[in-house]
């Protein structure tokens, strides 16, 4: 309000890169008491070595071009010689040794320069001084050996190789070759700027994520984290393979405000893998199937990790709309993994648990429909409710709905002290009778009004991420610290003294561990920046591109599984938003290009999201599958055989990408009425279901090979009616651009049309573009509220000018290049008629299968 403690962005990001470094040399030890040979000590002593003998080097006047000055050297040599004793000193646990105090005290400092000296470097852009050396040579050093120590060595390994390259330019093959860079030029790209380290993605982990991985921590601490988990075994656990399903909805609740596939599977693998194995899942299985589904709750809106509030940035959309695309195919790909475990507790013949009290199948049924329609109208009387006080009551309404809300949380607690307090189930007892779902549910209910808050904020209000996350923060530091004392006030226990207390160190606990999962996301998205600072330093990404294009020969297919391929091996020790800066900023431009040259428009964020699915398939994968070990960890199964499993369930999710960027219906793009919505969301979730049945084995019985391939078939026909359709008529036919009219079209509708020339690069084009057009008019004055000028050539038109930063600027359209052909929709019949012989096909297979089975 007053302004108070807010810093421009860059300095922000120095800030919280200079807390994030200092607190891994405090947290990590440099030698893990795992291997009793220190090899990153023995990698770090020959990098002093090779360092001390390029200072004899620049001393005697005969270093190249590229090497830093003596003093700087030596600097950094007495960085590495501190790193290399710390990596060489076997751990301690009852205190932290000296070096690291000192390497962390130097690794802060270096990080926060860019804040004590912004306006120093801001008035002599790229002229650093000696200190500015210093202070990138030391920083840099320090925070490859951070993301080493908090992540592992895969990402330290490729910035490294990343910054040889920029150094060693000129050595390199001639088709990756480039000049070089000097030590000055590269400290000013990736230190003393923000177009490197302090660049986009760090401060997308400032802004955003630390308030979005705050509220998880407070949530989780103030107890909502069991709560998801109970309820979900008090609703579920009775159902064949009852403790699997449960696992996967607590997955899916904790996924909610985690955001975090490896924290998923920590968090509810705990209890729900030792319960999926007393009631008869093997080891493996158990582990897999936890890991399949915190893997998908970082899928899950609204918060899914940091790799999505980057998307905002990279794609240029509210983090509104990317919950609007992501949400449909989470809940698809959730709905098919509870059907993947119903099929596998068929299979093994398991039965629920015993539930705590027996109701009668109508009485179930009765409820549950009161409570969906319950949940409907309040929110509806919600939504509507707080909107009619806004209007009446114009500023007030905001103080009027806090009073309400305080309301709401007073009420709910009161109800909570009704029922007894719910206790963490001892893993090593056996399971008697699953907790009563009355109790279990109200009991924490309360624990819903933050994220309430956030949602509201986000959807309704239409906040920033960040500020939405600043209110439920908010919100819930103030639950934590007053739940204890209100609970013990209703039930009239007069320990308020001791519950206050709790209720402190509730929140104290939870700010240390917000604190904690931060570190690892801010070292890894700052140590990234040197891989982006890289690419847009030396042009490589435009190298890499061309290799692509020319391994995959322009098919767009195999281009999305050399991107998959590359987003996997990646992945193989980098965390989701590292794995996904890379990948994105090499590969999701080149997807748009070659799908606009083949003819197929392929939406920015579909593109975006595919990288982002495989980035977090990397946690599963073996041979490095960071959930599939903890999960291991838990089950005591074999890492390798449970990684394995829980990618053989994961296949529904690796195949969603590729459907979505085919069908962009599943991302709610070209949905336009309600009954757009159900038809896409039925046909798809009958799809996925099928696929699951199909790639298990198992539908109404064992299938065969043959009703395998048939399901499959269904499967592909229920996600992509288009292909078929695509093979009897187009759906675009085109025509001459000076014969073609655009006034009949609705406001908004995008023109599709065909472009050639050269783009900025210099190199021929011929693309497909899609241009959304203005308000309804005449056709060249359309095109000119879009940002397009053009002129008549004959049969062709050219493009004459093109307005900065408009819709057609940023479809990379240029003046000079010619516009050919218009796309305009086909007169021909809807696509989804071929649902019916899907649908037919399908009924078939279950009719033959019903029918063996009987016998």
């Amino acid at each position: 309000m007053v302004g108070f403690g807010l810093f421009p962005d860059t300095q922000a990001r120095a800030i919280h890169l200079s807390f994030a470094v200092f607190l891994v040399f405090l947290l990590f030890a440099g030698r893990s008491g795992a291997h009793r040979r220190p090899v990153s000590g023995w990698v770090y002593l020959i990098l002093s070595l090779g360092c001390a003998w390029l200072a004899v080097v620049v001393a005697t006047g005969q270093a190249p071009r590229p090497a830093p000055s003596l003093p700087v050297l030596l600097v950094m040599l007495a960085t590495l010689v501190l790193i290399t004793i710390s990596t060489m000193l076997p751990p301690r646990h009852d205190r932290i040794p000296w070096v690291d105090w000192l390497l962390g005290a130097a690794a802060g400092l270096s990080a926060l320069y860019l804040y004590l000296f912004y306006a120093e470097l801001s008035a002599r852009p790229g002229r650093p001084v000696f200190m500015d050396l210093v202070a990138t040579g030391v920083g840099m050093l320090t925070l490859l050996e951070a993301a080493r120590r908090s992540l592992g060595p895969a990402l330290a390994i490729i910035a490294v190789v990343f910054l040889v390259y920029t150094f060693g330019g000129p050595y390199m093959p001639d088709m990756i070759a480039h000049r070089g860079a000097s030590f000055s030029r590269a400290a000013s790209q990736y230190w003393l700027s923000s177009e490197g380290v302090f660049g986009i993605a760090l401060g997308v982990s400032t802004s955003f994520v630390f308030l979005f991985v705050l509220f998880g921590a407070l949530l989780d601490r103030a107890g909502a984290g069991n709560y998801f988990i109970q309820v979900a075994f008090s609703l579920m656990g009775h159902l064949r393979g009852g403790p699997a399903k449960a696992a996967v909805v607590a997955s899916g609740m904790t996924g909610i405000v985690s955001g975090s596939s490896i924290a998923n599977t920590v968090t509810t693998g705990t209890f729900t893998i030792p319960l999926m194995k007393r009631v008869g899942f093997r080891p493996e299985k158990a582990g897999a199937v936890e890991v399949a589904s915190s893997v998908n709750g970082q899928l899950m809106p609204p918060v899914m990790g940091a790799a999505a509030f980057l998307m905002v940035e990279y794609v240029g959309i509210t983090y509104l709309e990317v919950i609007r695309h992501a949400l449909l195919p989470a809940v698809i790909s959730y709905i098919a993994l509870l059907y993947i475990v119903h099929l596998e507790a068929i299979k093994a013949d398991m039965k629920g648990l015993p539930p705590a009290v027996e109701t009668p199948l109508f009485r179930k049924l009765f409820v549950f429909a009161t409570v969906l329609v319950g949940l409907i109208v309040l929110s509806a009387l919600i939504y509507y409710g707080i909107g009619w006080t806004r209007t009446v009551f114009g500023p007030a309404a905001t103080v009027i709905v806090g009073i309400a809300m305080l309301g709401a949380y007073l009420g709910l607690l009161w109800n909570a002290a009704r029922y007894p307090e719910l206790k963490m189930d001892d893993t090593s007892k056996p399971i008697l009778r699953l907790p009563a779902p009355g109790p279990t549910i109200n009991s924490g209910l309360h624990f819903l009004l933050p994220i309430a808050v956030l949602i509201w904020a986000l959807v309704v209000e239409r906040l920033s991420p960040a500020l939405s996350a600043f209110w439920a923060v908010t919100f819930l530091i103030f639950v934590a610290l007053t739940q204890r004392p209100l609970l013990a006030l209703f039930r009239r226990r007069h320990d308020y003294a001791s519950a206050a207390w709790q209720g402190i160190l509730d929140l104290l606990d939870g700010l240390s561990q917000g604190a904690r999962n931060m570190v690892a996301i801010g070292v890894a998205t700052a140590a990234a920046g040197i891989i982006v600072g890289t690419v847009s330093m030396t042009g490589v990404g435009l190298v890499l591109t061309q290799l692509v294009e020319v391994i995959s020969g322009g098919n767009l297919m195999l281009m999305l599984i050399l991107v998959a391929a590359l987003s996997l091996i990646l992945g193989l020790g980098l965390p989701t938003t590292a794995n996904y800066i890379i990948v994105a900023s090499l590969m999701a431009p080149v997807v748009v290009e070659l799908g606009s040259q083949a003819g197929l428009l392929v939406p920015l964020i579909a593109v975006h999201l595919f990288v982002f699915y495989f980035g977090i398939m990397a946690d599963v994968t073996p041979p490095v599958g960071l959930a599939s070990f903890a999960a291991a960890a838990i089950a005591r199964s074999e890492p390798i055989r449970t990684g394995l499993h829980a990618f053989y369930y994961s296949l529904r999710t690796v195949t969603l990408p590729f459907l979505f960027i085919f069908n962009t219906q599943l991302l709610l793009i070209g949905v336009d009425s309600a009954w757009d919505l159900i038809l896409t969301f039925v046909s798809a979730t009958i799809a996925m279901l099928v696929f699951a049945a199909a790639t298990q084995g198992y539908f109404v019985t064992r299938t065969r090979w043959y009703e395998v391939a048939a399901m499959l078939l269904v499967a592909f026909t229920l996600f992509r009616p288009g292909f078929w359709m695509d093979m009897i008529e187009p759906e675009f036919e085109e025509v001459p651009a000076a014969e073609a009219t655009i006034e009949e079209l609705p406001e908004g509708a995008p023109l599709r049309f065909r472009v050639e020339g050269m783009d900025s690069d210099g190199r021929d084009v011929s693309r497909v573009v899609m241009l959304p057009l203005g308000a309804e008019g005449e056709g060249f004055e359309r095109l000119q509220e879009s940002g397009l000028m053009v002129m008549r050539l004959g049969d062709q038109v050219q493009i004459s000018n093109v307005s900065y930063g408009s819709p057609a600027d940023r479809q990379a359209l240029s003046s000079g290049q010619r516009i050919t052909r218009v796309l305009q929709p086909a007169d021909r019949p809807d696509r989804r008629w071929f649902f019916l012989p899907a649908l037919a096909l399908l009924g078939l297979i279950w009719w033959w299968q019903r029918r063996r089975l009987r016998r």
